[in-house]
């Protein structure tokens, strides 16, 4: 990637082609055209940040506040570095201090405006691209990962925005901040400039509750957004489910979708679309494999999975019967395929593109692969098999354990290595437990990012939980034997001590991950990594051991 094309010290951002600031101000979200300074048509912005330890010459710098400090208190560094403007709110504007003629531009809700004040310097890059959304609890990695494979399928030249990273087709796309889920708007708005003009046709993103919450989708309308499910998770955030299903609400309005489709095999899928119906403002169809009753029923179903063979999955839709192979395990992986596929499918209702063809499309899933999602590891010869997956709250660890049910039917056992994040939701440990316990044959409870919290703390609430579960019928009848692994390397390691060669070991919580977090350190830890190599570290040690023994009998 090319210096112009990043931005000044690796932003993820176009070439600048400077905006003067009077052009931003009238009718964007609120900022007044009487900024403070008579000369804004000299004043020329070529990027947007609210990050001033990243400032590029000609930025306008965004002073939110903090849960401690004040951006504003960072407004005089960011003008130092190059910033030609500040926006912040009233008392950011008092605490600013920035040399005379700076324009501080006062609103009271900065973060809500700094999203179009961007989609306008970066040329309104999002409508140059046909836009896939996915929310939803889990699912939308994976998801993303399936809309991407397609359109590439497709011909198209792709985007993807999420967990995992941000790519342009097979290209990853690094800059400063990485590591969230959806980018703040004004990250958005310059990672979007930055596909279109690298030849972009499209872009597929997860777009969390966080985000919408917290407006960083603003100044973005996508041509579908799709919805996964809803389970529970990120409630220190949120608070309630029924908050958390708000935030995932707003992805579906005409602010900020075409079009929609809807996974409703849970209440919340089923909320969703009735409260679409009921306000007509956007289309939208359901997707269901309808294999479990949902409360309150379905709505009438559009795209129905019909019937699944092995790694073999038919589709009926409006207009066609689809049938297509997917190489991702689990039911949960057929209701994301379909999904997808149906998002694409509406994406073509009002479109003259022919490529857009799900059928077609489907083709790709039959080798796919998204890292840290039901990822296999390898482990060689007489090893068991071995999964790494970022399953970290309850319904995703329920969906990956009983995506083995046929394997423990057939008398393979199922030994998950299970931890719980530090400084997140506590209320969600203890029911993690309790599903690993039923649907696992041995769970060994371990850390996952400890953060700030003790590690043996969370442990025990996790085990705890476990020892709470009650068995279901159609289990196995028992519940898991619960072993305390301690930390994450000594648990993966115990786990391939007691698993034999028919046996799986299912790694959860981290997945595509590559550090751990404890105490404000992250230290290396790649799931998949550590995995293999202690199963080198106990082949070499049973290695040995035969050495000797076979040494000992020529002596003998």
């Amino acid at each position: 990637m090319s210096d112009q094309s990043r931005g000044a010290r690796g932003l993820l951002r176009p070439a600048p082609h400077p905006v003067p600031l009077a052009r931003l101000l009238p009718g964007q979200s609120g900022v007044p055209a009487d900024a403070g300074a008579p000369d804004l048509d000299q004043v020329q912005v070529s990027g947007v940040t609210l990050d001033s330890r990243i400032v590029a010459p000609g930025d306008l710098y965004v002073a939110l506040p903090g849960a401690r400090v004040h951006g504003a208190d960072f407004a005089a560094g960011a003008v130092a570095a190059g910033a030609v403007a500040v926006l912040t709110d009233p008392t950011g504007a008092e605490r600013a201090t920035v040399p005379p003629g700076v324009p501080v531009l006062v609103v009271d809700d900065p973060r809500q405006a700094m999203a179009a004040l961007a989609a306008e310097v970066y040329g309104r890059p999002a409508e140059a691209l046909r836009g896939f959304a996915v929310t939803g609890t889990n699912g939308k990695t994976t998801t993303t990962h399936f809309l991407a494979a397609a359109l590439h399928r497709l011909g198209l030249s792709v985007g993807t925005i999420g967990t995992i990273g941000f790519r342009l087709d097979d290209q990853p796309l690094v800059g400063p901040r990485t590591t969230v889920t959806t980018p703040e708007s004004v990250d958005l708005q310059g990672l979007l400039g930055l596909m279109v003009e690298r030849g972009a046709d499209a872009v597929a993103m997860e777009v969390s509750s966080h985000a919408l919450a917290l407006h960083r989708a603003d100044g973005v309308r996508f041509d579908v957004a799709g919805f996964t499910n809803l389970g529970r998770d990120h409630l220190e955030f949120h608070h309630t489910m029924a908050n958390y299903f708000e935030a995932k609400a707003q992805l579906f309005t005409p602010e900020h979708c075409a079009r929609a489709a809807i996974v409703v095999d849970d209440e919340w899928g089923v909320r969703l679309a009735r409260r679409l119906a009921e306000r007509g403002d956007v289309p939208f169809r359901t997707v269901s494999w309808d294999n479990h009753p949902v409360p309150g029923g379905r709505p009438p179903v559009d795209y129905r999975v019909t019937n699944v063979d092995g790694s073999w999955i038919e589709v009926r839709t409006p207009t066609a019967e689809w049938r297509f192979e997917c190489a991702l395990p689990g039911d949960f992986n057929v209701r994301n395929a379909v999904l997808a596929l149906a998002m694409i499918d509406l994406a073509n209702l009002d479109s003259s593109d022919a490529r857009l063809d799900a059928a077609t499309a489907a083709e790709a899933f039959a080798e796919l692969a998204v890292p840290g999602r039901m990822q296999p590891v390898r482990l060689g010869a007489g090893a068991p098999r071995a999964f790494v997956d970022f399953a970290h709250t309850p319904q995703a660890v329920d969906a990956v354990l009983s995506a083995f049910a046929t394997e423990r039917r057939a008398g393979a056992r199922v030994i998950a290595v299970l931890g719980a994040g530090g400084d997140r939701d506590p209320s969600k440990r203890r029911p993690m437990g309790a599903i690993a316990a039923a649907t696992a044959d041995v769970l060994v409870v371990t850390d996952d990012n400890p953060r700030t919290e003790d590690p043996a703390a969370i442990r025990a609430e996790v085990i705890a939980g476990a020892g709470e579960t009650a068995v279901e019928p159609g289990t196995t009848g028992e519940r898991a034997e619960v072993v305390d692994g301690g930390d994450r390397r000594q648990a993966i390691t115990a786990a391939l001590r007691l698993a034999g060669p028919d046996d799986i070991v299912a790694v959860l919580g981290k997945g595509h991950e590559q550090g751990q977090e404890s105490n404000g350190t992250t230290v290396p830890f790649d799931d998949a990594t550590v995995l293999a190599e202690a199963w080198a570290g106990l082949a070499a040690g049973a290695t040995g051991q035969q050495e000797q023994m076979t040494s000992g009998e020529e002596r003998r």
